[in-house]
């Protein structure tokens, strides 16, 4: 017996790869209740249970002056109890803009970032917005993030916006990272009624960038999921800009990428391409490493 290589998945196979449960930080304030409402629809879109997690800390400060020990000590108290009503006010803002959602609230004091990373034990899909100026005590770095969680990391835009996902770019480097990225984006995929997968390559190498995104397109394909190439000619330097026209002018909102960076001495280095996309998304940018 002969198998179509191009066959659809079954319903069945579709929905075990899936988002089951998605994890977000939630901290008071505007860009919070915007990141709640955007997970919120999407988990109710997927089925899926919605983890707020509440994780802030004290910044660390430097050994008081001996003399002005009551002083310090006083202070002391009082940024514990800041932080205590960040956590409540948090947890208050998570099930008032969730309400509509399969919902879990944890909350705990610690680093946002590494706590979530730890917390990534629960979740399928991890969901951020970009870095605000509230420090690592209160925010989380999704650079840091998508580097240490081991799940894939979902960039909500600024701005409240719903994701649909009907349409989504890939933007396709023949390397680790972009391999990983479209695996843990297929439930995104085969949702969505389109897929363009993007690689943007000097002209000198058309006909390998056509080759590779022809493998991705075939191998997308016999997942169920409708896809079809773009080589764009142009520098690696152009990848954020091309990528985003793309999304625009095909109506997509969600762009998928490797992240692409690594440890040096604490500080997080990364390509051009994830830097810009990871402070600066058009729209929704999904990132795994």
């Amino acid at each position: 017996m002969t198998l179509t290589q191009d066959r659809p998945t079954t319903d069945a196979a579709t929905s075990a790869a899936d988002f089951r449960c998605l994890l977000v930080h939630v901290e008071p304030g505007l860009a919070a209740t915007h990141r709640v409402v955007a997970a919120a629809a999407l988990a109710r879109s997927l089925d899926a249970r919605l983890i707020g997690l509440g994780a802030e800390t004290l910044d660390p400060f430097p050994a008081p002056d001996p003399m002005a020990g009551y002083g310090a000590g006083e202070w002391l108290v009082l940024m514990q109890e800041q932080v205590t009503n960040d956590l409540q006010s948090a947890e208050e803002g998570f099930r008032r803009d969730a309400a509509e959602a399969d919902t879990e609230w944890r909350s705990v004091q610690d680093y946002p970032t590494r706590a979530m990373a730890r917390l990534a034990r629960a979740a399928d899909l991890l969901v951020v917005s970009p870095r605000n100026r509230a420090g690592a005590a209160r925010a989380v770095d999704p650079a840091e993030l998508v580097l240490t969680a081991g799940r894939p990391v979902l960039m909500a835009p600024e701005g409240g916006r719903h994701f649909r996902g009907k349409t989504v770019v890939v933007g396709w480097k023949d390397a680790r990272e972009a391999r990983r990225a479209v695996a843990d984006a297929l439930p995104f995929l085969r949702r969505a009624d389109e897929v363009l997968v993007q690689t943007v390559r000097p002209r000198d190498e058309t006909d390998s960038a056509q080759s590779e995104t022809a493998d991705v397109v075939a191998a997308l394909k016999r997942h169920g999921v409708q896809a079809r190439a773009i080589v764009s000619p142009g520098h690696v330097d152009d990848a954020p800009e091309l990528l985003a026209k793309t999304a625009h002018n095909a109506g997509a909102d969600l762009i998928v990428v490797g992240g692409y960076g690594h440890s040096r001495a604490r500080e997080w280095v990364f390509g051009g391409v994830t830097d810009v996309l990871i402070h600066n998304p058009p729209c929704f940018v999904l990132f795994s490493h």
